[in-house]
């Protein structure tokens, strides 16, 4: 697949524009996100990633085409996975909700600048050593494993060595002082709560980049769709927040699913390393992956919804495989709190 320079430029700039309007909405304009907003903006940014794979097939072929989509469904059930821990962040931190969207728009932008030197690291070293897929396969087949292990508890937000780390070191202001990073306390610097939200949500953007980058080199080797399908999984993931927050927890089985297409995806991946020396192994299609991801997300939805009917106690967790806690009463003493708790005053200088 030879993409030109032109095609990377128009690429960026679509992307860059479609950022810069999330920004806009998201920084520039800090408000409540209604239902009806969230839907507006979530089907625009779906439709606009299913333009862009349409255009796709259309320039280069189908089967970059297929690659495309099916990249793009994993990374997308992977950025809904996200957004399990990013609803603990704001719980855990009681963000009010008119300043969630801002937050959300900077963590989401800094994910995608991560998951762009990932790609360009990982393409370098698949180019260059063949048995990175392997190393890749095993990675994958590891989270998998420990995803699984932990599909019933959620990550310990604060354990996060970002935080921690940051409480140590710097003045914290008790409120959020009107949706800023920072403020004066007594003439000195301090970060305010809100700073740490973006800390906890940038170190979680790293975790999950680690996942998902050899996730789907298991589906394409081409690095331009590997940033594409990325980059429009993760746009529209501020609107899909507010859109799916209160469904999340009904899909009890998501961390499952998301263990077996990883596993899937590992087993792919391990296949083709062996189908570079040995001939006679077999190797997966994208054709197939498409359908088995297909399959074990409808499963998975159709599944989790039975189970919440059966038994409304039943609570999603989720998939990432950073420290976990077991499942505890909401408790003042280790920070969960409501989330719209009213924003108290602060002096600041």
């Amino acid at each position: 697949m030879e993409v030109t320079t032109f095609g990377w430029a128009m690429t960026l700039a679509v992307i860059a524009a479609l950022f810069a309007l999330d920004l806009t909405v998201g920084v520039l304009r800090p408000h409540a996100v209604g239902f009806r907003e969230a839907t507006v903006w979530s089907v625009f940014y779906i439709a606009v990633a299913l333009l862009f794979g349409l255009f796709l097939g259309m320039q280069y072929g189908w089967g970059y085409g297929g690659e495309y989509f099916t990249g793009y469904i994993v990374e997308k059930s992977l950025s809904i996975d996200n957004l399990f821990v990013f609803v603990i962040i704001m719980t855990t931190f009681a963000v009010p909700k008119k300043y969630q969207q801002k937050v959300l728009t900077i963590g989401i932008l800094l994910a995608l600048i991560m998951r762009a030197v990932f790609i360009a690291v990982g393409a370098t070293l698949l180019s260059m050593f063949s048995f990175m897929f392997l190393i890749f396969g095993l990675l994958l087949l590891w989270t998998a494993l420990q995803v699984y292990r932990h599909r019933d508890e959620d990550p310990d937000i604060a354990d996060n060595l970002l935080v921690r780390t940051s409480r140590r070191l710097f003045t914290v202001t008790d409120d959020y002082v009107g949706g800023k990073f920072t403020s004066k306390v007594s003439g000195k610097r301090a970060l305010t709560p809100l700073f740490l939200v973006l800390l906890a949500i940038g170190g979680t953007d790293l975790l999950f980049a680690l996942d998902s980058i050899p996730a789907i080199f298991g589906i394409t080797e081409q690095a331009y769709i590997v940033f594409a399908a990325n980059a429009f999984a993760l746009l529209g993931l501020r609107a899909l927040y507010f859109l799916v927050t209160g469904l999340l927890d009904r899909l009890v089985y998501l961390a499952t699913g998301l263990a077996i297409i990883l596993a899937f995806i590992g087993v792919k991946l391990v296949l083709h390393w062996a189908h570079g020396l040995w001939d006679w192994v077999p190797e997966i299609s994208t054709a197939l992956s498409l359908v088995v991801i297909v399959v074990v997300l409808t499963i998975t939805t159709v599944a989790s919804l039975r189970r919440v009917k059966r038994d409304p106690t039943a609570k999603a967790h989720s998939a990432t495989v950073m420290g976990h806690k077991k499942d505890q009463p909401d408790d003042p003493a280790n920070g969960t709190q409501e989330t719209d708790r009213p924003e108290g005053d602060h002096p600041e200088t």
